[in-house]
């Protein structure tokens, strides 16, 4: 048996993964992240890491393991936070859990985890790990697939994966909270938690504005049958000015909206929903189109730089002139969707069967073969 430290992050998750791998023998050790605790940007009784700390001890008390808490907020800002900043003033759309993952559960965390002479660092993540002959470790998605986590696990690499366990990916959701009640565990009804990771239920605009200034501007409205959009390049951002529309309102920063979203416009009398086409931080403005079918939300393919390129296991990267069939999404739970994956000397082309849907720079592409994670990598456009 081995010594496993568990994230325990006052979930019903990590605490029937910290209970299953008690049962199964090994010494458990629960540790807590406390990785934020500013409460003024959160919601009303959203801020969640006092509580969530409780819960944990509470999980742990009642198991007989070890817990501590590690405080890791400092570095929780310098990796997460300040390049959530700064990639919004840039104008593109961070995905802080999927870094989360990579930079201080499977890094700092794990750290922390072998100081104590620990083997394993096993979460509360549905999804799955295969070791196979060879050495290789493979990521699977979880078994339940309304909620597989294996996206926000596709940065991990080949030594993170050694050290990862996944004790509830092979179950669904109601399996997990009817083993939390036998047990007897405080967090068998708790609700999952919402928002960014580690810091709770937030409204963004109003997080954001904590750094980034409120900078009035246009929103431009743009028509369907614009010319523009029977001309998408794959990696090329639209060549957008607000002379190829009209104004339709006024916005408080172009960096507070994402590509594809709707809430938040504040702009009425429009036969259709508003969305997001592209924002331009330079200029402060912000595009949209009516309808969710509008031709501007959709591109051909997504384009990955070389430098943004992650393979989980490095030996299957496809070469200059390669390609490769896969599945992919470029968001969490969106459903996967095949596509072409195209290797040439700049990087990655990942075509798919039907046109993408509210492509945002910054967010990050998954793509898998049957219900493996291959790679990851960071959209450029």
């Amino acid at each position: 048996m081995a010594r496993v430290v568990v994230g325990l992050s006052g979930g019903v998750d990590s605490s029937v993964a910290a209970y299953l791998l008690k049962e199964a023998g090994h010494e458990v050790i629960g540790l807590f992240m406390r990785n934020w605790t500013d409460e003024s940007p959160t919601l009303e009784a959203e801020c969640p890491w006092i509580e969530d700390s409780n819960d944990a001890l509470l999980v742990a008390d009642k198991l007989g393991i070890p817990f501590q808490v590690l405080d890791l907020s400092a570095e929780y800002k310098t990796r997460i936070v300040d390049y959530m900043f700064a990639e919004y003033q840039a104008g593109r759309t961070p995905n802080p859990d999927v870094l989360c993952n990579r930079e201080i559960k499977f890094d700092l965390f794990l750290q922390a985890a072998m100081s104590l002479g620990a083997e394993y660092v096993a979460t509360g993540h549905y999804a799955q790990k295969f070791t196979s002959e060879d050495g290789v470790h493979h990521l699977l998605a979880g078994a339940d697939g309304n909620k597989d986590q294996s996206y926000f696990l596709c940065q991990l690499n080949q030594t993170q994966l050694a050290k990862a366990l996944f004790p509830i990916g092979h179950l669904p959701k109601p399996e997990v909270r009817r083993i939390a009640a036998e047990a007897g565990l405080a967090t068998a009804e708790k609700k999952d938690s919402q928002g960014l990771c580690f810091i709770g239920k937030v409204r963004l605009p109003d997080f954001l504005q904590q750094q980034l200034a409120v900078k009035k501007g246009p929103i431009i409205e743009l028509d369907r049958e614009h010319s523009l959009f029977d001309q998408a390049v794959c990696g090329t951002p639209w060549k957008l000015d607000p002379s190829m529309g009209h104004p339709v309102g006024t916005h408080s920063g172009a960096h507070f909206f994402t590509v594809g979203q709707r809430k938040g416009l504040l702009v009425g009398g429009s036969p259709l929903p508003l969305f997001v086409l592209a924002t331009d931080v330079q200029t402060n403005t912000v595009y949209v189109g009516q309808g969710e079918d509008h031709p501007g939300l959709y591109r051909p393919c997504v384009r990955i730089l070389s430098q943004e390129v992650h393979w989980l296991n490095p030996a299957i990267a496809l070469q200059p002139g390669e390609r490769l069939q896969v599945s992919a999404r470029i968001r969490y739970r969106q459903a996967l969707v095949l596509c072409e994956l195209r290797c040439d000397e700049n990087g990655l082309e990942l075509v798919p069967e039907e046109p993408w849907k509210a492509v945002a720079a910054g967010q990050f592409a998954a793509w898998y073969h049957e219900n493996e994670l291959l790679g990851s990598g960071i959209m450029n456009a």
